[in-house]
């Protein structure tokens, strides 16, 4: 007779990862999808809520309405898995919904965002079923050490928000592909997307890491990053803009966008094999940054650095990495992982839950140190 191990034992999970204007879900069997959609919700629907959070019941709807027409049998389920919102500052790892959870992401206890909806309908879902709820690697993951939250200018702290949940699942990948336990390596793992962030992991925890909402770090294809900190006063207090004009001109409309116009990374590589010379040279600005980004992050590491990784949708552009990598393979091996696979990573920390490789941990923890 065969014995069913944790690892064997097939676990069922419901993957939440809500977004703007669409919730994107995944069912899976273990490590393996047996079913991803992203539903698309129509402007006028989403436009008729006042505010985000009351979103919850149309969103859950819409997501058994749409496992109900898959032929999908939910009561088969061993647990859901929601997108971590803005919360507290935490640890990384996978936690379970709980009501305090509940409370902050209703409440929008660190801002409002369409992730706050996905512990909330993973939760709601879950517990009609009486299987367990959990969030994976907010965005709010904290781990920072004490010299790295002091900015230079005593009425601000540096913050953790960054691409937590890519960058700890992907970390977790390599970490697999060199055969050593992620809490033994020390990595540097730069996230390129529409924002990016370079993350310093020390023996599994992210030490380090430049703010990738509204604060610094290298400019990307939408986020302005670090800039000239007296101009930018000069600017705000020239009575020419708005705060919310400012604001949008560092996220959102930073980067590429106040450059080149377009935030489509293809489209300006395009634009630079027709000639166009500034396309060329803003491309080329933004690896210049990520890579002395890259340089500032080897040495929170004393230069003891096992692999630099590069991940993120702009780790496709082939040009754009080799730029990068020509400034940085000298302070280690440099791996390309492409893309980011926001339902797997969330599959990956509830399964490592449900097969006891790793302790499911309790909102908010005690590692709440970082100030709000």
């Amino acid at each position: 007779m065969e014995v069913t191990t944790l690892q064997d034992k097939a676990n069922r999970i419901l993957i939440i990862n809500p977004g703007s204007t669409s919730t994107k879900i995944g069912v899976f069997d273990n490590e393996i999808s047996i079913f991803e959609k992203t539903i698309r919700h129509e402007s006028e629907q989403i436009n008729s809520f006042a505010n985000i959070i009351d979103q919850y019941e149309f969103r859950k709807d819409t997501i058994l309405e749409t496992l109900d027409h898959e032929g999908i049998n939910i009561s088969k389920l061993s647990a859901v898995c929601g997108r971590g919102g803005l919360l507290r500052p935490i640890e990384g790892g996978t936690y379970a919904v709980n009501d305090l959870m509940l409370k902050d992401l209703r409440s929008g206890f660190s801002g409002q965002h369409a992730s706050n909806l996905g512990g909330i309908i993973a939760y709601e879902i879950a517990s009609g079923l009486n299987i367990p709820a959990f969030i994976v690697d907010p965005v709010v993951v904290d781990e920072l050490e004490p010299l790295a939250r002091i900015s230079g200018f005593s009425l601000i702290e540096r913050k953790s928000i960054f691409h937590a949940l890519n960058q700890k699942a992907v970390a977790r990948r390599i970490a697999k592909e060199l055969g050593k336990p992620y809490n033994e390596l020390n990595l540097i793992v730069t996230h390129m997307g529409g924002g990016i962030t370079v993350g310093v992991h020390k023996q599994g925890r992210v030490i380090d890491v430049n703010n990738g909402l509204h604060g610094d770090g290298p400019f990307s294809p939408e986020r302005a990053g670090t800039v000239p900190a007296g101009d930018l006063i000069a600017l705000c207090f020239s009575g020419e803009h708005y705060r919310e004009e400012i604001m949008k001109k560092l996220v959102g409309q930073g980067g590429l966008v106040g450059y080149l116009g377009t935030n489509d990374a293809v489209k300006v590589e395009q634009r630079i094999a027709a000639g166009d010379q500034q396309a060329e040279l803003i491309y080329e600005a933004m690896a210049y940054q990520v890579a002395k980004e890259i340089g500032a992050a080897s040495a929170v590491l004393s230069g003891k650095v096992d692999a630099i990784v590069l991940t993120g949708g702009l780790a496709y552009g082939k040009g754009f990495v080799k730029s990068i990598t020509d400034r940085i393979n000298w302070i280690a091996d440099v791996i390309v992982h492409a893309g980011e696979n926001e339902l797997q990573a969330l599959a990956e920390g509830a399964l490592r839950v449900l097969r006891g490789e790793e302790k499911v941990k309790v909102y908010p923890g005690h590692y709440t140190t970082a100030k709000i």
